[in-house]
């Protein structure tokens, strides 16, 4: 009996997807809920499992076809269990990496990595849930490789090539001379993620008015705060303390004095959103995502922590789903991480605002007509000068300052 394989029901705001690549060949057994085939859209990558148990039959859809919700894919014959026992393995000498990564649980991400670099992922060690390979072990993996076997490989497979191209008449060729006159290049399609990224941060920047205004704020007592508690925190709520919790706090409690900078504009209208729902910039191998935090007014700083932690995990292993990316009246985003000092960020439409966060640095202040040192932080916040005008944005920004610099407040809600 002939089993159809489907494209999934996309959201409404996803109009269609791009087929990325075929983990089965045709005339392959496959086993019910494994990964057939990995579906690029705008914001994630789904992953299309197999219906049944059978043999792929017909592959109708061929790597780097746009298709839509419901579009017919492959066919598969459906067996039974008894004429393709699960159970049954077979040693094959000389496994390849690819085979070797069938066994292994691999996210789309990861699996395209794998089998780009030809590698082993049974011989790289997984951090994630359950010993799960991550994008973060593969990359690991391939910084420990030294320069030299690198080249080497390189120059390996160049010689290889040009043997296969011309096998009578190639001459040897000098390692030396290939390394000094190699200039490479490599044209690949951009992702749809990173069209879609491109897309809305012009569209930001063409359609608002965009402005930014800057503050700093001592991280003293924060620091403070933070180092008393964060093992009592770890170990009752088995999370870490971080600072983005009480940014979001202190976001929060700002954008409920200032409900301009959490509204939105639509034509001619504003909306005023009575939620708070924060997005959280993430940086991935694909591309910035930003996965929302929502009604973020109702989670303690452990919610908050947990949800950004989860957010991270499935971003680095590519599960980031819909419910995850959808929404958002404000979005904060943090360059710190990477050592940025200062930076303007860019908005996030159709969201009127959004706070920087940077690295933050000792610095000489002066207290009290004493020079000291302190732990100091610069904010960004840009907006859209349509709907807030800059005194608002302005005491947005101090608001948040207050808040940090007085933790107190965020615990005791005043």
């Amino acid at each position: 009996m002939s089993i159809e394989v489907l494209v999934p029901n996309l959201p409404e705001s996803v109009s269609d997807a791009t087929l990325i690549t075929w983990h089965k060949q045709a005339g392959d057994f496959v086993n019910k809920n494994e990964n057939l085939v990995d579906l690029e859209t705008d914001k994630v990558v789904l992953e299309v499992t197999a219906p049944e148990s059978g043999v792929l039959s017909q592959i109708l859809k061929e790597n780097g076809a746009i298709v839509t919700g419901g579009e017919l894919l492959a066919l598969l014959e459906s067996e039974t269990a008894q004429e393709h026992p699960v159970t049954e393995n077979k040693t094959i000498p000389n496994k390849t990496p690819e085979d070797n990564g069938e066994d292994i649980p691999l996210s789309p991400s990861v699996r395209r990595l794998i089998n780009e670099n030809t590698l082993d992922p049974s011989v790289i060690k997984g951090t994630g849930k359950s010993g799960r390979l991550t994008k973060t072990d593969v990359l690991e993996h391939l910084n420990k490789q030294t320069p030299a076997t690198v080249k080497t490989q390189n120059i390996v497979s160049l010689q290889s090539t040009a043997a296969e191209i011309k096998p009578e008449t190639a001459k040897p060729i000098e390692p030396a001379t290939i390394a000094s006159n190699l200039r490479p290049e490599q044209r690949v399609a951009m992702t749809r993620l990173r069209a879609k990224v491109a897309e809305r941060l012009l569209q930001a920047q063409q359609n608002a008015a965009m402005l930014t205004t800057f503050n700093e704020v001592n991280m003293q007592n924060v620091i403070d705060l933070r180092n008393q508690y964060k093992v009592r925190f770890e170990q009752k709520h088995a999370v870490k303390l971080g600072f983005m919790s009480f940014f979001v706090k202190a976001s929060i409690e700002a954008l409920k004095r200032f409900p301009a900078i959490n509204a939105s504009i639509d034509g001619n209208d504003i909306i005023y959103h009575g939620y708070y729902d924060l997005g959280i910039a993430v940086s991935t191998p694909r591309g910035l995502i930003v996965p929302v935090l929502h009604d973020a007014d109702q989670l303690d700083f452990a919610g908050i922590e947990k949800s950004i932690a989860n957010f991270g995990e499935k971003a680095r292993a590519g599960t980031l789903s819909y419910d995850d990316l959808k929404g958002g009246t404000f979005t904060i985003t943090n360059g710190g991480v990477f050592g940025s000092m200062l930076s303007t960020p860019i908005l996030n439409p159709p969201q009127c605002a959004i706070l920087g966060m940077h690295a933050i640095k000792e610095r000489a202040v002066v207290e009290n007509g004493q020079i000291v040192i302190r732990p100091i932080m610069y904010l960004a916040l840009s907006y859209d000068h349509r709907l807030v005008d800059g005194r608002e944005a302005v005491q947005f920004l101090v608001t948040i300052k207050e808040c940090l610099e007085a933790p107190a407040h965020l615990l005791l809600n005043i």
